[in-house]
């Protein structure tokens, strides 16, 4: 009788234990590169919102806010931005109160909610759920125009079976299989397709849904944009980026339904297809369960929060400001790169991604055909076009990787540039298609060399800034002059790193945060530093490198071609060379009736939770009631730390501004995703003999 009831015992534990694994979705998922967005999502929605995790992000969120420059402008945005208004005070109120499923819907809540203020630098992620899982479908989209009628519409994009059979090329064959009739294993006939209905509706009505949450931009064009395949160069290669259509940073679509018109066929095809999630490293790595999944990859590590920089005993003094005379002038936000040993890259919304997630080739046949010049360098690349008469630099980032970097960059920029006008050039073209920012040292820089020596561009050749003056951030500024908690000037609070509106530096026993003026903001009262000048020239102190006195490039014969992402440095450098110099802008693709705008996204200067953790224990201020406390969860946020003043209204700052692109260049199949067909159209209708000068009409 007792074997029996052992024998019994052992079944039904042998039972429960199966069920439990059954019972837990990361086991389903578990070492596999791909998964449905379904498997994925019940993985991810598995873990409740605990109490204690929901107040520790709100009150890390709501103590970052007074130093966030943009809150009160957020509150109810200028013309031409009405549509962007946002309580983020009372928006936390209600994300504390509303009942949630999972805690991965409270983030996505979270975020969506910041989304709202349109401003890239505004983040908040959760490495428990961003980008763990990228999810696409092989069906890139691009909008196009007929050149026999000038009607604009979406289509697939003509190289989408090329990109995708490159790069998916362990799951090419399930959605190949998975079309319907003629078009089973058909799947290249479908690129150059007209789409003529998304789930059923027009796709433009897609394409403004998507523009609705994209946040990132001001610009609701640059928004749209977004939603289309676009090419890039990274710190070493073409890039290709799907769109927001078929590359989606959640798994939270299962399929997509499009009517379709193929490449000359008067028939029209409707087939659904499924999205497939893609685990990034992080993922693929360490989810075996949801307590792995747990222990890995959601609880903050010590790259999450700061670090007193004085406390040489500190576990971790990976500070930000690892070569603070470079690193504090970086627009660039990398939050979470340390997460993985692997090598990653900032996609253009500052989501960081592992390397082979993101790190899509631009066709080898819609890159240029001409070898780019010796100087090139990295993201830097320059090309002559056809008659020597045209050069062109594409700049893909204005990132570089530390001091030495970052003057090597400085260098090769003003070689190049000399390259093409010693070689014959006489007009420029400068690609920042994708340029996401970066040091705002080289924004300067090149605005200078391009522009040569002038008012314009000396001794301030971007733009004056402002600080938010937070009541927190006025006492650390007093603990550094005080107390003497800065000895190496390495805190941004620091007034030693700053110069007035005289471009003068600043008193060092003086707090200039709190010399500066009260604003009435929407109807708020705000705090904002001092007017600060200039920081980056002298450029052979903070480059290595004198610039030329005299400009290369005649502003009439330049133009700055973008898909209007444009951001950061990249939108500080567009800014004063269109604004101040009559530079003329290009958007290429978007709507005809939708005015674009060569930048969405401009700021002064970006800064993370940790660099702000930091701030706050480096002045010995960690328990003061104002201060922020450590993340619990492996979760970055930033904030726009400055604003600079504007061009044309220089006592307003410039986010604020309209930035109507000059000329609204429209794709066609022999242009889209091809530079340098794109390029030398540019240089035949706009910078000839006979110079054309479009105007968007509002």
């Amino acid at each position: 009788m007792l074997i029996f009831w052992l024998t019994i015992f052992s079944l039904v534990a042998n039972y429960v234990e199966s069920a439990v694994i059954t019972a837990d979705p990361c086991t389903v998922i578990s070492g596999k590169d791909w998964v449905s967005p379904a498997e994925a999502r019940a993985c991810m929605t598995a873990f409740p919102l605990e109490p204690q995790a929901r107040a520790n992000v709100i009150e890390v969120v709501s103590k970052m806010l007074p130093f966030h420059a943009s809150e009160n402008y957020q509150l109810q945005a200028p013309p031409p931005f009405e549509k962007i208004h946002v309580n983020l005070a009372s928006e936390l109120v209600r994300l504390n109160t509303t009942q949630y499923s999972s805690e991965f819907e409270f983030h996505l809540d979270m975020q969506r909610t910041m989304q709202r203020a349109n401003d890239g630098h505004f983040t908040m992620y959760n490495y428990c759920y961003d980008r763990l899982y990228h999810t696409f479908i092989p069906l890139p989209l691009v909008f196009l125009t007929d050149e026999s009628n000038g009607k604009r519409d979406v289509f697939i994009a003509p190289e989408a079976f090329k990109v995708a059979s490159e790069e998916f090329k362990d799951q090419i064959e399930f959605w190949q299989n998975g079309l319907p009739g003629i078009l089973k294993g058909n799947l290249a006939s479908l690129s150059g397709s007209k789409v003529l209905l998304i789930d059923g509706e027009d796709p433009l009505i897609a394409v403004n849904d998507s523009a609705n949450v994209k946040g990132v931009s001001q610009a609701f064009a640059t928004r749209q944009n977004y939603f289309f395949a676009s090419y890039g160069h990274d710190l070493e290669d073409w890039t290709y980026n799907m769109g927001d259509f078929a590359h989606q940073a959640y798994p939270i679509v299962d399929s997509v339904q499009l009517t379709v018109q193929r490449p000359n066929n008067t028939q029209t095809d409707v087939f659904t297809i499924p999205y497939r999630a893609r685990a990034n490293v992080l993922a693929k790595e360490h989810i075996k369960d949801l307590s792995s999944y747990r222990q890995k990859i959601c609880i903050a590590d010590e790259n999450t929060n700061g670090a007193d920089r004085n406390d040489t005993s500190a576990s971790s003094q990976s500070d930000p400001d690892e070569n603070p005379e470079i690193a504090f002038l970086h627009q660039e936000y990398e939050p979470g790169l340390e997460l993985s040993k692997s090598p990653m890259r900032i996609q253009r919304d500052g989501i960081p991604s592992d390397l082979p997630d993101m790190d899509i080739a631009l066709p080898e046949d819609l890159r240029p055909k001409s070898d780019p010049l010796d100087e090139s360098h990295g993201a830097a690349q320059f090309f002559m076009l056809d008659g020597n008469k045209t050069g062109v630099l594409l700049y893909g980032s204005f990132f570089a990787r530390g001091r030495r970097a970052t003057r090597l960059v400085a260098r090769r920029l003003l070689q190049g540039l000399q390259k093409l006008k010693d070689d014959g050039a006489d007009r420029l073209i400068v690609d920042v298609t994708n340029n996401g920012g970066g040091a705002i040292r080289l924004s300067h820089w090149l605005h200078r060399i391009l522009m040569g020596y002038s008012d314009k561009t000396y001794p301030q050749a971007g733009l004056d800034t402002t600080a938010r003056a937070g009541p927190l951030a006025q006492i650390i500024v007093e603990q550094i002059i005080t107390k003497d908690l800065d000895p190496r000037n390495r805190s941004r609070y620091n007034p030693a790193r700053w110069r007035n509106a005289q471009h003068r530096p600043l008193p060092l026993n003086k707090n200039w945060l709190k010399t500066g003026p009260k604003l009435m903001i929407n109807g708020k009262y705000d705090a904002f530093s001092e007017r600060l000048g200039q920081e980056a020239q002298p450029f052979r102190d903070t480059l290595g490198i004198d610039p030329p006195q005299e400009r290369l490039f005649d502003p009439k014969n330049i133009l700055i071609l973008s898909n209007g992402v444009c951001f950061s440095s990249c939108g500080l450098f567009s800014v004063r060379m269109a604004k101040s110099h009559g530079v003329r802008t290009v958007v290429a693709g978007g709507q005809n009736n939708i005015r674009q705008e060569y930048t969405g996204m401009i700021g002064a200067q970006v800064i993370n939770f940790k660099d702000i953790d930091t701030e706050v224990k480096s002045a010995k201020l960690k328990n003061h009631t104002l201060a922020p406390p450590d993340f619990l969860s492996r979760s970055a946020m930033s904030v726009t730390w400055r604003l600079g003043y504007g061009v044309n209204n220089p006592n307003e700052p410039e986010e604020w501004q309209p930035h109507w692109a000059d000329i609204a260049f429209p794709l066609t199949l022999s242009t889209v995703n091809n530079p340098e067909a794109i390029w030398k159209a540019l240089a035949s209708q706009y910078l000839g003999n006979n110079t054309l000068f479009r105007v968007q009409k509002p």
